[in-house]
């Protein structure tokens, strides 16, 4: 598969989770988010590549809205709570849940149909690519966290920023889901 349509595809689809790594990277170790961004994005692909055509006929697009609630819920909910579950405790699994409330309708949309008819060795071979633009990404964004100006930025506004982004994005995801659409068209 052409390595340009490969990286195009890629940031294209994760261009608003880059800005979400900020707040990931500021939070825990640069090893927990790699590893649940890449488990998130090896998830996703290998999903497009199993799923194929059969999403598309059994699950409606405006389905898939419902993601949404990930992020919003995120927002909401307080991280230094003793009494919640084990898995919010785990920054691999939030790196991972947020990956996939963020970036799953996105990435399922546009590598399904480039990974339809494709063998398992080009398969291997896109993950392969696309888990170097991973690692690639995480570092470049972790440098971006050591200019003074961004620093200050994330330590005064931080949390704040990320409550509220998580927010619309969980808005986004219904709104661009057809979710809402189609909703009102049942009010």
């Amino acid at each position: 598969m052409n390595i340009v349509v490969i990286v195009m595809t890629f940031l294209g689809v994760n261009i608003d989770f880059f800005f979400m790594l900020l707040f990931l990277l500021k939070k825990y170790n640069v090893v927990e988010v790699l590893v649940g961004y890449l488990a998130g994005v090896i998830l996703l692909l290998v999903g497009s590549y199993l799923v194929g055509v059969t999403l598309g006929m059994f699950l409606p697009e405006w389905l898939l809205g419902l993601l949404g609630i990930l992020p919003i819920y995120m927002a909401f909910h307080d991280n230094d709570d003793d009494g919640g579950p084990k898995w919010h405790k785990q920054p691999i699994v939030t790196v991972l849940l947020t990956y996939l409330s963020v970036c799953s309708g996105c990435v399922l949309a546009i590598f399904l149909p480039i990974l339809i008819g494709r063998s398992i060795r080009e398969l291997l071979l896109t993950i392969l690519k696309i888990a170097v633009l991973t690692v690639l990404i995480v570092f470049i964004i972790k440098l971006l966290l050591t200019t003074k100006a961004i620093v200050k930025l994330m330590n005064r506004y931080g949390e704040t920023l990320m409550k509220i982004c998580y927010i619309l994005i969980g808005l986004y995801v219904f709104w661009d889901s057809g979710l809402i659409h189609h909703i009102l068209l049942y009010l």
